[in-house]
Order: C-alpha cells, then structure tokens, then sequence
C-alpha cells in the first residue's frame, strides 16, 4: 500500500500516537479523518493538519457513533484504506484497593473503551474497505490497532488496562484470517512508555526516572516513533497478523 494515497482514519486522532500518525499520513500526501471526544482538541488538530484532515467527534464505545463516524470519513476521502486504533484509557487502579474492591463497572468501561472500540473501529473498517478496488496484490486495506506491552507483562493496578490490551493482540489474528479473502490486513503494535500527553502532564524528574527505565535508548518513546511503524506497517504487505513491540526492550516489572 501507497502511504501518499492512504485514506485514513485514527481515532484518538486529537493528540498523541493518534495525532502523530495522521501527521505521518498528511506529511506523506495522504488523507486522514481524525476520531476523538475530545471536540475543541480534535477540531484544532485536524486545523493545523491542513485541508486533507477533518476531525469527526467519536465515542469510540458506541457502535453507532463508529458507524457514522466511519461512514462520513469514507464520504469526505472517497474510502478508507487504512484505520488506525489510538483512542483508549488508562484503567489504572488495584483490584483491592484502600477502598474495598474494584467496582465491576470500572474494570467494564476499561474493556468497553480499549477492545470493543477497536473492535468495533475494525470491523466498520473493514466493511467498507471490501468495497475498494485491489491493489496489484489484491490488497484492499490495513487495519492496526494499538495494544501495550501491559499485555504481556501487566503490573499491579493494571488488570483492567492489560486486559483490554491483552484482548486486542488475541483477537488481531482472528481478525487477520477472516479478512483475509478481502485483502484487508490486520496488526497490532505494542509500545513502551512514550511521550503521551498523559506522560507529558507528569513532573519531569518523573518522565526521566520513567525514561531511564528503557534499556535503549533510555528515554521515552516518541509518538512520531510510533507512526513510522504504522507507516512500516502500511508499505509491507508481508506484515500480517502480527504484534510488533516498539519498547526498547524494556520488560515491565510487578510494580
């Protein structure tokens, strides 16, 4: 696939990995539609991207919301070829806390959010993309959704978060086989800790204590980092139902 030509939609579009990969896909010659709640932020950032961006506001759990949004980006670029999943939370918070356990509705929104608005972004994707005509190699689009290396080795406090990441790296094959017949790709990635605006709102003295954590280099991960994956990721036809960790080799520890 021809990264000039993308039509893309990201959700998580108004800032972070969202942002920086729909910087990536303009940068290129390409067309991005950027989901997010975030409405001023999102409007803002499709702004400063230029005239082949559009900010579409996206509650990313609800499955009408995705549908419309994904209808009116296939609308506004004339398809979609590539969706990126960013959108997501956090979820931090110890299964028995200082203030009894976890409430089920907590660990329920983490999944809502994370899984099934990535699920619910790719199946919508793919849906439309099997209307697009084939490249040479009878491709028809990429997804890639974003999962975190919480899904392998989720610390305390992260049930929720690891959960929701964990079953987005188990249903991307599912996923990649089914659509398969239609030339429509499937992947995740997997980072580290990056410089998200979560990250970025963090006293500096705490970025670096978490920057000095990565084996190399020792600094955080840079969202631009994270696009030129999904730029590696889009270029490749062979890249095919695959988890790709961008860690810098770092393993998380219990705590």
């Amino acid at each position: 696939m021809d990264l000039p030509s993308a039509k893309a939609v990201v959700t998580g579009g108004a800032s972070g990995l969202g942002y920086a990969t729909a910087e990536r896909v303009i940068a290129a010659g390409g067309h991005a539609v950027l989901l997010d709640v975030n409405e001023d932020q999102g409007a803002a950032s499709a702004a400063r991207l230029g005239k082949r961006a559009r900010f579409v506001r996206t509650d990313v759990s609800s499955e009408s919301e995705v549908r419309a949004a994904m209808s009116a980006a296939r609308d506004h670029m004339g398809g979609i070829t590539l969706a990126v999943n960013c959108a997501g939370v956090i979820g931090a918070a110890r299964t028995l806390g200082r203030d009894g356990p976890m409430a089920g509705d907590f660990f329920a929104k983490t999944i809502q959010i994370n899984l099934v608005g990535s699920f619910l972004v790719a199946k919508e994707a793919a849906n439309l993309m099997q209307a697009n005509e084939p490249n040479p190699e009878g491709e028809r689009g990429v997804i890639v959704s974003t999962a975190s290396i919480a899904a392998f080795e989720g610390q305390i406090g992260q049930a929720a978060y690891s959960a929701s990441k964990g079953g987005i790296v188990g249903m991307m094959l599912p996923l990649a086989r089914e659509f398969a017949r239609l030339g429509i790709r499937v992947n995740t990635i997997a980072p580290g800790i990056f410089r998200t605006p979560m990250v970025a709102g963090m006293p500096e003295e705490v970025q670096q204590s978490l920057g000095a954590q990565v084996p190399f280099p020792p600094r955080l991960g840079r969202p631009e980092e994270y696009a030129d994956v999904v730029a590696f990721i889009y270029g490749n036809a062979m890249i095919n139902g695959e988890t790709i960790r961008v860690d810098g080799a770092i393993r998380m520890q219990p705590k």
